[in-house]
């Protein structure tokens, strides 16, 4: 099982912050992950950001981070600062 959370505009535009979702065979990473999720349609479009950040098990990982059950995986939109 994963733990998926979404936070800030992610949160706000899926209407949820967190859910969970067995680790199905072909999710080799958190891009393959990341495109089951964009195939929701809609709302999951925001994720489809060529900036977008990601962390697995609190750590933060490219896209092309591998996948294990009982992952957590956190979806962040950029940040800036100043």
């Amino acid at each position: 099982m994963l733990t998926l959370q979404y936070f800030a505009r992610y949160r706000e535009a899926l209407g949820l912050d967190q859910e969970q979702l067995a680790l199905e065979s072909g999710w080799n990473s958190i891009d393959d992950l990341r495109r089951h999720l964009l195939q929701r349609g809609g709302a999951w479009a925001v994720l489809d950001e060529t900036r977008l950040m990601c962390a697995r098990n609190q750590e933060m990982v490219g896209l092309d981070e591998p996948l294990a059950d009982g992952d957590e995986i956190a979806f962040f939109p950029p940040v800036t600062g100043g």
